[in-house]
């Protein structure tokens, strides 16, 4: 999760978010260096009485700088159109998870097992045991496996909301009569936090997101357990 006065993102647990951070400095650098060619030439043309006729009107020049931006363009959106169908394919899923968006607390259906389904409500503060995260914990927290494709199915009952997992990468709208599809994997095991990041309501502030991932062996005792 993030900490105090964090200026990036949070640590990558999936093959998702990692391509995403590694898009985000490739960008971010091609941005630094139109920004300081740009800061340079505006510094130079403001310190200097020098003009050069010939250059301004060359037409050499003005096709240089037709292009380069259109190759700039395509060297940003090539990684990113990748890194949009990664997002969107879906591998046979070893598991699906369905979930709801209500005002304000979000539900779960274990779609794979029959009556395996809860609701998950921000725990109050006056509730909460030491260590635990004030505005993020959760009565409730939804268990999955490691290094498994899962499937989330992921709609609402009333009105817009936004099932966000920073960590993992997956941000998908929950929208009331349409089901929309995103892919979960992580990559190691470990406890990660969300919120509802669609402005839904006075309580909007107060839909955390908890997820345990957790390897196949505890998953399965879960299971045993919930059953």
């Amino acid at each position: 999760m993030a900490c105090p006065v964090q200026l990036g993102f949070q640590d990558a647990a999936s093959p998702i978010m990692e391509e995403l951070m590694y898009f985000h400095d490739h960008t971010l650098m091609i941005v630094f260096l139109i920004s300081s060619l740009v800061l340079y030439i505006i510094s130079l043309m403001l310190t200097t009485e020098l003009t050069h006729t010939s250059t301004m009107d060359a037409q050499e020049v003005e096709t240089v700088w037709t292009i380069l931006p259109a190759v700039i363009l395509i060297l940003i959106a090539l990684p990113s159109l990748r890194i949009l169908y990664m997002m969107d394919e879906i591998t046979t899923p070893s598991l699906t998870l369905k979930t709801m968006g209500h005002q304000w607390y979000w539900s779960y259906e274990y779609t794979d097992y029959e009556n395996l389904c809860f609701d998950s409500y921000m725990t109050p503060s006056s509730d909460l045991k030491p260590g635990e995260l004030r505005l993020l914990e959760v009565d409730n927290r939804v268990v999955l496996p490691t290094e498994m494709s899962i499937r989330m199915l992921i709609s609402s009952e009333d009105v817009l909301h936004s099932w966000t997992v920073p960590s993992l990468g997956v941000k998908t709208d929950a929208i009331p009569g349409r089901l929309n599809q995103a892919t979960l994997m992580t990559s190691r095991p470990g406890i990660y936090y969300g919120q509802c990041s669609e402005i839904c309501g006075a309580n909007h502030s107060f839909m955390p997101i908890v997820l345990e991932l957790v390897p196949l062996k505890h998953f399965e005792e879960w299971l045993l357990a919930m059953l």
